[in-house]
């Protein structure tokens, strides 16, 4: 069902804040927070201030990860009463490891309006100042910051070939690294910290070259990580040995044997039929 997002109905919009500097807000930014009935936001005394300083007053209502679930009835009360309704997190883009996805996500299932405004985020400046290449890329954003998980999280993510974006904050960045550097491999990144601000600063090199700077660093970071890009010769493994190699990685069965068919050009029905007889071997 496709839907016009300029059709005059009830809208929600999805409006990015500035990550640090002030100039970075959009004309269009300013006239839509002018425009809308009520705003959503993840902390109302951040954005509290950010309407001060734009000298527009408007009816804020909390919406962050704890009651973002709950807030389902508010958003459609004020919808089915034509207003127009924002959606704005701390800092940068609604949604990209920030609260909205909840509260979009219902009000598209509900048939209204959703429209996104173009505008400040983190992932895209560290992308294309980090020297890597720029495509494909793929935004990660958190990891768990719980060790065992995170480091689950990067064996799933060694063989991607993409390069891979990650937000960290300061008091896990060694360790982050420190895993990175043991599961992935000596790889080239950057860093970017206090992006727009006036101390941005940008790290390159290769994670061990890195490392020791870590304790240096303040603020929230972007970490922008090469792709494994090793050309690997499987041709002298069997396919129940390629699996079983995917298998010791910690992949599941039918994710190592999808690596498999992808890897050697064939379906993966060949690859299951084929270790299915290798185990039974």
């Amino acid at each position: 069902m496709s839907q016009k997002s300029y059709d005059g109905s009830p809208t929600l919009y999805l409006i990015p804040t500035p990550i640090g500097n002030m100039d970075d807000l959009t004309y269009r930014t300013v006239k839509v927070l002018e425009s809308v009935d009520v705003l959503f936001c993840e902390d109302t005394r951040e954005t509290g201030l950010l309407l001060n300083y734009l000298g527009i007053k408007k009816k804020l209502i909390a919406n962050h990860e704890y009651n973002e679930a709950n807030n389902h009835g508010k958003i459609l009360e004020y919808l089915k009463e034509g207003k127009t309704v924002g959606l704005v997190s701390d800092r940068g883009t609604p949604v990209i490891s920030d609260p909205g996805y909840e509260l979009a996500r219902y009000v598209i299932e509900e048939g209204y309006n959703v429209v996104a405004l173009p505008g400040a985020t983190a992932l895209i400046p560290a992308l294309i100042t980090s020297g890597l290449a720029p495509m494909p890329f793929l935004f990660y954003g958190f990891l768990n910051s719980k060790k065992s998980k995170k480091e689950q999280e990067l064996e799933s993510l060694k063989r991607e070939k993409a390069t891979m974006i990650f937000y960290e904050a300061p008091h896990r960045i060694e360790e982050t690294l420190t895993s990175m550097l043991n599961i992935l491999g000596n790889r080239k990144i950057s860093i970017s910290r206090e992006i727009t601000k006036k101390y941005e600063e940008i790290y390159r090199g290769n994670i061990s070259d890195i490392l020791p700077k870590t304790l240096e660093m303040k603020g929230e970071m972007v970490i922008v990580v090469a792709g494994n890009n090793e050309m690997r010769d499987f041709s002298s493994l069997t396919i129940t040995e390629h699996v079983n190699l995917y298998l010791e990685d910690g992949l599941s069965k039918m994710d190592a044997m999808k690596q498999v068919a992808k890897e050697r050009g064939i379906k993966k029905s060949e690859v299951y039929e084929e270790y299915v007889r290798g185990e039974d071997k």
